[in-house]
């Protein structure tokens, strides 16, 4: 079953780029922007970090957190951060059960070869837990204006 705006968003506990244990029930109080990516340090990903990075101090206005998560370990994700300067925390969802509960792992090709893959995807999470948006199959350019729009109509 696919989650949906107005649900409540599943919790977790994953290991922090920080290794350091953080759930999803620990923030209850300010909005979360959980966003989804394929891997640290590939082009896309990295524009997309980047640029919440360069947004940041508009979404702490709003009370909200940004939260990455990829299935790299918290190892990368405290290369990738230190390299490009990125202020928020990184989630090692190393098994992948953070993203089968999002449904977000989805069948992707690259070179004529199949696989299971992360799909660029974006929650938007209020303070009580539920999900107010979703953006799926994201294109980099353009979404961090869109999730900011939405993130000031929380509050």
């Amino acid at each position: 079953m696919s989650l949906k705006i107005g649900d409540q968003a599943p919790d977790f506990t994953v290991m922090t780029d920080t290794n350091e244990e953080l759930s999803l029930s620990d923030l209850r109080g300010k909005n979360v922007i959980l966003y989804f990516y394929p891997k640290d340090n590939t082009p896309g990903c990295t524009k997309e970090a980047c640029d919440f990075r360069d947004f940041l101090k508009n979404f702490e206005k709003h009370n909200t957190v940004i939260l990455g998560v990829s299935r790299d370990t918290p190892k990368k994700h405290t290369q990738f951060k230190q390299k490009y300067a990125l202020p928020f925390t990184l989630l090692a969802d190393e098994n992948g059960n953070v993203c089968e509960a999002y449904g977000i792992i989805n069948k992707k090709s690259l070179f004529g070869r199949t696989f299971l893959g992360i799909q660029r995807s974006t929650f938007l999470i209020d303070k009580k837990g539920i999900i107010r948006n979703i953006w799926r199959k994201i294109k980099v350019a353009g979404h961090i204006e869109q999730v900011l729009q939405e993130s000031e109509l929380l509050n």
